[in-house]
């Protein structure tokens, strides 16, 4: 099987670079799909309260005959909880949907900066830590502004920060301030939705390649130190996503992936999201 290279984040924990994400799966769908991903080697699941499928990722893995210690789960906290107890209570409640006694990584989803102070969350994250019943903890969609926050007034340094980048919305500001602070960065919408597959750049270096523009897309995430989970419950596409570790990229074709930066984003911005479900 495949190795799959790891990551290793500030606080020592090793965590895949590739993984299965189930946003937009249906809750009875995740379970089977998730357990294809495992078969095919997926051994990093990506999944948050928000998305109503935790449960079937437990399940899944629960089914699956892996030894939970080799599967890396993340999960994240959902918008309407970040007040301290209400995030204590939602953490319980993704560890009971999930069935387990340890999650990997917890993530706050989205900072909320207008309706919620992320720093009352974030302290009630670092308590969850301190159980001992989370690996790792960190943020999604943060902007630099945030994580400085984050620094002046609590005492731990986020482990990841989750935001939307592909080659259309490179997000280099965010990526060098993560760098910078020692926070790995995970990239979602890593294909932009499927809006830079038909980009000649990256056609012709697929074309070269002999792979396709989705594997030659995430193989540049991959390449430029990114946290990389692909979403499919096409088997065929599951496995494509999978085989990224037998052919390289030059630095001529990252760079020039790198330059179709056109600051397009697909989903919405952090400084001004602050939708509660």
């Amino acid at each position: 099987m495949t190795a799959v290279p790891t990551i290793t984040l500030n606080d020592g924990v090793e965590i895949p670079q590739l993984g299965f994400g189930v946003f937009q799966v249906p809750p009875e769908d995740t379970k089977k799909a998730t357990l294809e991903a495992l078969e095919v080697g997926y051994r990093h699941i990506d999944t948050a309260e928000m998305y109503g499928n935790e449960k079937g990722v437990g399940e899944a893995i629960a089914e699956s005959g892996i030894a939970r210690g080799d599967i890396f789960v993340t999960s994240k906290l959902n918008n309407s909880f970040h007040a301290r107890d209400d995030a204590l209570k939602a953490f319980d409640g993704t560890m009971d949907a999930l069935g387990f006694e340890t999650l990997d990584l917890f993530l706050i989803h989205w900072p909320m900066p207008a309706t919620l102070d992320y720093v009352v969350t974030w302290k009630a994250m670092e308590e969850i830590k301190a159980t001992g019943r989370v690996r790792s903890i960190g943020v999604s969609n943060f902007q630099p502004a945030h994580l400085q926050r984050l620094f002046d007034e609590t005492e731990t340094v986020p482990s990841v920060n989750q935001v939307e980048l592909h080659p259309y919305f490179t997000n280099e500001t965010v990526r060098a301030f993560n760098t910078e602070h020692g926070i790995a960065t995970e990239a979602w919408s890593p294909i932009a939705q499927g809006k830079v597959l038909t980009d000649p750049v990256i056609t012709q270096i697929a074309d070269r390649v002999g792979r396709s523009a989705a594997q030659v897309t995430l193989r540049w995430h991959i390449q430029r130190g990114e946290i990389v989970f692909p979403k499919s419950v096409t088997r065929s596409r599951v496995e494509e996503n999978f085989a990224l570790f037998d052919f390289e990229l030059t630095d001529a074709d990252i760079a020039a992936i790198t330059a179709l930066n056109r600051d397009e984003r697909t989903g919405a911005n952090p400084d001004t999201f602050n939708w509660m479900p």
